[in-house]
Formats: structure tokens, C-alpha cells, sequence
């Protein structure tokens, strides 16, 4: 028996959660049970009492506002331990058509893929400034070189997970789930699929960041840190080795005045190359350290997943006298 559980993470969506929650799909094809898992990231308009009044199956709500990323995590603990085969993620704003839904878990049921990513074609998105669309084009290529994935849009939240990737997902990140979880996913060799997927009219503006300059800087900062993670040596490598470069050119330059005979008047530079030539070797030193570090945390991952996996047994069937009504009754809640 196949279960799709539907997270939605929300911040004061109380307006525009119940039009989200009517556009879900009530069947799919290859699933036989479908449910509806809230997390509200501290909302302070009753969001957790328009989720219950809509009939939601599941509740997950944080005492006080943690952030995207928190959130996300928090469904997916969630849902796992509900017995989820199938995860998606989609936006409470109703930005994702909820039609697309099977689309998006087709390659999964297939066996195709672990992550359907929903490519929104950022390109034509008419309610996008052409410089955000611009920097989404930038941002989405960055990822792509760092995670040897090949998803166009990865700012996406409209995605789906297998039980098995969701349990080997650990985020991090403070900020957002979407760029790391799709890093992850690549330097762990998982599969991903993405296929086209249409967009609602905008019900408001994103919340997730101040300024394009803020988006920027956040979204840099969590590619370098998720990818220096998996990547330590090559990272301090390269950065060791420009430096060391630039002793060695240095002290080339030195050696040209040496034979001129102005060596004396240009100690400085030899002494700045020394310094240059002793750091650089100790930052690939530094990333040799990190690299067994990194090894003690793929070990740690491994250890997270086996615990996950305890902790999330395959579910049970639902005895055949209850009704998908009375299962819609029934509302779970965790407080963080």
C-alpha cells in the first residue's frame, strides 16, 4: 500500500492556505493513500486552526518562527514517521498548480528517479523582474556545476521524494532547503528528474528575502559551505595552491633581481613570498584535516539514516472498515 503524504510549510498563511489545500489532488494513479501534512513555522493569524478546520490530516507546529529550512526538515521528520512512501513539497501561497502533482511523482512511481524537481521555466515567468529571473538563471547554473545535476530551475519548492532519499536528507542550512538539499542529493549519487510544471498567479510577495542583494548573499554563502562539505580537499586545494602560486611568483621575481643585483633593495618581497609559499602549504594541510573530518561525517549521515529508519517502519495497512473520511478526522500534532 502506497502512502503520498503533502507537507506544506506555512508562515501566517491563514488566508491563502484553505485555496491551497482545495487544489491538492484527492487520487492518484499508483497511490492509495493521500494525506495532507501542515507545518506552521510560528504563525501568529491561527494558521494551525485553518489547517484543523480544513481537515488536514497531519499538524506539525513550531513554537516560534525557525525558518524555511527548519520547517522543511521538520515535515520530512514528519512524514517519515507517518509512514510516508512518497513525499511532496509544495509552497501554502497556491503558487504550485496542484494538478501537476502526478506529473511530478510519475518518474518516482517509475522507478526512474529518488527527487522530481518542478521546473516553473523561470525564463517566462511574467511576474519576475527580468534581473531576478537573470540571477535565478545564474544561481540554477552554479548549482548545477557543483552538484553534477542537471535541474534547470533549483529554487523550486514543488518537488518529490521517495521514502529512501528523504530519509537520507540533512539539511543545515538556516536559510533554505532547495539549493542544499539538491547539493546533497548529487554528491550522494541520488537520482533526480525534473519536468515542466505550470504556475498560479501570485497571491503575494516572497518572504524569504529583504533584498535581491540579502538572496544573494545567503544563497552564496550556503553553496560554498554545502559544497565545501562534501568537497573539503579540492576546495582548500585550489585555494592553497593560488596561494602558494603566488609565493612561488613572488620568489621568481626575487631571483630576477637577484641576478640584476638589486636583490637588497627588495627583500619585502622576498619575505612576502615566504609568507605566501608557508601559507598556501597550510591550507592544503587544512584540507586534508577537513577531508578526514568530512569522512566522519558521511560515517555520522549513515548513522542519522539507520536511525531514521528505525524510528519510520513500513506502515501498516489501514484496516479496511476505515474510511477515508474518518482517517481525514483524525489530525497528529507535534510541537517543537
Amino acid at each position: 500500500m502506497k502512502k503520498l503524504i503533502i507537507q506544506i510549510p506555512c508562515l501566517n498563511e491563514a488566508q491563502t492556505l484553505p485555496a491551497t489545500l482545495a487544489d491538492l489532488p484527492k487520487s492518484i494513479a499508483g497511490v492509495d493513500a493521500i494525506e495532507v501534512l501542515v507545518i506552521d513555522d510560528g504563525s501568529r493569524d491561527g494558521t494551525s486552526d485553518v489547517a484543523r478546520a480544513c481537515g488536514v490530516d497531519h499538524i506539525v507546529r513550531l513554537r516560534r518562527n525557525k525558518g524555511l529550512a527548519a520547517a522543511f526538515a521538520a515535515g520530512i521528520d514528519a512524514c517519515l514517521k507517518a509512514g510516508a512512501d512518497f513525499i511532496v513539497n509544495t509552497d501554502a501561497d497556491n503558487q504550485y498548480a496542484g494538478d501537476d502533482i502526478p506529473k511530478l511523482l510519475a518518474p518516482l512511481l517509475r522507478g526512474e528517479a529518488d527527487i522530481c524537481i518542478g521546473d516553473r521555466n523561470i525564463g517566462a515567468l511574467q511576474h519576475m523582474s527580468w534581473r531576478k529571473r537573470q540571477l535565478q538563471a545564474l544561481g540554477s547554473w552554479v548549482v548545477r556545476q557543483v552538484s553534477g545535476t542537471s535541474v534547470p530551475d533549483t529554487t523550486s519548492g514543488f518537488r518529490a521524494y521517495t521514502r529512501e532519499a528523504a530519509l537520507r536528507m540533512t539539511i543545515v542550512s538556516e536559510f533554505s532547503y532547495t539549493l542544499e538539499s539538491i547539493i546533497q542529493a548529487g554528491k550522494k549519487r541520488m537520482a533526480i528528474a525534473h519536468v515542466p510544471i505550470a504556475v498560479n498567479p501570485r497571491t503575494r510577495e516572497s518572504r524569504l528575502f529583504d533584498s535581491i542583494f540579502s538572496y544573494i548573499k545567503k544563497s552564496g554563502a550556503t553553496i560554498v559551505r554545502i559544497y565545501t562539505m562534501y568537497e573539503p580537499l579540492k576546495v582548500f586545494t585550489y585555494i592553497g595552491l593560488a596561494i602558494f602560486a603566488g609565493g612561488v611568483i613572488g620568489s621568481l621575481r626575487f631571483v630576477s633581481y637577484y641576478f640584476e643585483g638589486a636583490a637588497s633593495r627588495h627583500l619585502g618581497s622576498l619575505i612576502a613570498s615566504a609568507v605566501l609559499l608557508i601559507f598556501g602549504f597550510q591550507v592544503i594541510l587544512i584540507g586534508l584535516v577537513a577531508d578526514v573530518i568530512s569522512g566522519n561525517r558521511k560515517l555520522l549521515e549513515d548513522l542519522v539514516y539507520r536511525v531514521r529508519a528505525l524510528e519510520a517502519p513500513p506502515r501498516e495497512p489501514e484496516p479496511p472498515a476505515l474510511t477515508r473520511s474518518r482517517a481525514a478526522d483524525r489530525v497528529d500534532r507535534w510541537e517543537h
